[in-house]
């Protein structure tokens, strides 16, 4: 069970009432009732996002609590609005669907270590701010801003919009991430586990690039593509900077 959970009707609107950072709330799907549909009006006008899952979910999440069909999942971190952090950021890493907490937040470590100056990542079918994502990050989701979107492919519409160049990262992409020239100023997207970029999201990127593998494995974990990918984006910016001095 994840820390920050949060089971039963009452614990969990006492937590939207108060004001608590929630990264979610999950109700069970097909449940009704007066007291479920209060939580659910009060979650979106928090802005909280409710997701409607099968109750073996919800057991998971709660672990032996009695979760009474809701249960809450606090937000280590808050997030921040995209407005807020773009067009300031030099680099921006969108994350298409990372739902291992972990990765999540090794790419946030990473990305924070590289000099990113943002992390978008979609609101459903994602890893969210957990503590789990927070120790991950190994003390870098304090110092690096997560804004999080509703809709993904609209938000690189937006950086389009205000400048951002869009370079998408999976196996079959037709430029070596090491070859191709990074336009400034830059966002970075990666897909999730097992799937890569969906459709929507691709054909939104300006480039698609690749890490060329020599093994028998056929990809890397995201995290470490993240790695590779964002340290050639510093040592350009880099080379760049020394260039114009």
């Amino acid at each position: 069970m994840e820390v920050g959970v949060i089971s039963g009707i009452h614990a969990v609107k006492e937590a939207l009432a108060s004001g608590r950072p929630l990264d979610r709330v999950m109700v069970v799907r097909g449940a009704g009732g007066a007291r479920l549909q209060e939580i659910i009006d009060l979650a979106r006008e928090r802005g909280v996002p409710v997701r409607f899952e099968d109750r073996k979910a919800l057991d998971r999440a709660a672990g032996k609590a009695n979760h009474q069909g809701v249960v809450a999942v606090g937000t280590a971190h808050r997030y921040v609005e995209l407005d807020d952090v773009a067009p300031g950021a030099e680099l921006i890493v969108a994350l298409d669907g990372v739902e291992d907490p972990r990765n999540l937040g090794a790419i946030v470590r990473t990305a924070e270590a590289a000099g990113a100056g943002a992390v978008l990542i979609p609101e459903r079918r994602a890893a969210g701010l957990t503590e789990t994502v927070a120790r991950a990050s190994a003390g870098a989701l304090a110092h690096l801003p997560v804004a999080r979107t509703v809709n993904l492919a609209r938000a690189l519409d937006r950086l389009k919009e205000k400048g951002y160049w869009i370079y998408g990262l999976e196996a079959q992409g037709a430029e070596d991430y090491d070859r191709v020239e990074y336009l400034a100023p830059t966002v970075l997207v990666l897909g999730g586990e097992g799937r890569g970029l969906r459709p929507n999201v691709r054909k939104r990127c300006d480039h698609l690039v690749r890490i060329p593998l020599h093994g028998k494995v056929s990809s890397l974990n995201i995290s470490v593509a993240a790695g590779v990918a964002l340290f050639e984006w510093r040592r350009r910016k880099r080379e760049t900077e020394a260039a114009g001095r």
